[in-house]
């Protein structure tokens, strides 16, 4: 069996090959790609096939899933260029004869309103019009997205424009396994899974947070046009600010909760607890 696992040298696409290796697929049985393969040297050195490969180029792509049974497919970072990089993946993955496609897209991608999951729908429209076997991995937000920033919420709080929505965050590691388990087993074809960990508002973001250093840490909610504004007087570029501003919008309304319980399921335990992340990160 070959699996072939894109954007290798992105966080995702990275632990999602260490968790093949870890569910004891032959190192020589995945083949990791990337742009930039020097970051993938280690892999190779482990026994992992090493491909070179960039979405926007469709020779590249032709060449990296040659012989390739199984593709992980990990989402771009292009805003903007992600629907065309997807007919791209697509193209190349019928030409390759790909068994099944695993796409790593966001919750409640068919209905979701958030600026970030246009792409992913027109990504999953791409792929289940082409005819391949496919699996839809819908994750939620990471709790990485926010772990970098405890310095500044233990220093100045935290805001946003999130209200008392709740997101299903998991930790990146989680989503990895399951990718890496949807690869490994079978039964997903057709399937779209919405993925994501233990529920929990910003508010109770800041209590647990509070709990663990000793400090008072508040969470301040703003309208979503004041969010952006405070986010563009911290240095953030505008457009990155709106896109910041409209996932708590979604997050407010809903659109960030992953129904059910898929992440457990296909782990075989619990997701890591926003606790546990925190815990961790300190």
């Amino acid at each position: 069996m070959s699996i072939i696992v894109t954007g290798a040298t992105g966080h995702l696409g990275r632990l999602i090959v260490e968790s093949l290796l870890g569910r004891g697929v032959p190192a020589d049985g995945i083949v990791a790609l990337g742009r930039d393969t020097t970051r993938l040297a280690d892999l190779a050195q482990r026994g992992v096939t090493v491909r070179r490969a960039d979405y926007n180029e469709p020779e590249s792509l032709r060449s990296a899933f040659a012989g390739g049974e199984k593709l992980l497919y990990v989402s771009g970072t292009e805003l903007g260029r992600r629907a065309e990089q997807a007919r791209n993946v697509v193209a190349a993955a019928r030409e390759a004869g790909v068994g099944l496609v695993a796409y790593t897209s966001i919750v409640k991608a068919d209905t979701s309103r958030l600026i970030l999951a246009r792409e992913h729908r027109a990504t999953e429209e791409e792929i289940a019009a082409s005819g391949l076997p496919y699996v839809f991995l819908r994750n939620s937000w990471y709790i990485e997205n926010y772990l970098p920033q405890i310095p500044t919420y233990l220093e100045h709080g935290i805001a946003g424009a999130a209200g008392d929505g709740q997101v299903s965050a998991a930790v990146r590691a989680d989503y990895a396994e399951a990718a890496a388990v949807v690869a490994t087993t079978d039964g997903h074809a057709g399937r779209a899974y919405e993925l994501g960990g233990a529920p929990f508002t910003m508010n109770e973001f800041a209590a647990e947070l509070s709990r663990q250093t000793g400090r008072v840490v508040t969470y301040t909610d703003l309208p979503e046009e004041k969010y952006v504004e405070v986010l563009v007087g911290a240095g953030v570029p505008r457009d990155y600010a709106a896109l910041l501003a409209d996932g708590d919008r979604g997050m407010a309304q809903g659109e960030l909760y992953a129904e059910g319980d898929d992440l457990a399921r296909l782990l075989g335990r619990e997701p890591v607890t926003l606790a546990d992340a925190i815990r961790a990160a300190l």
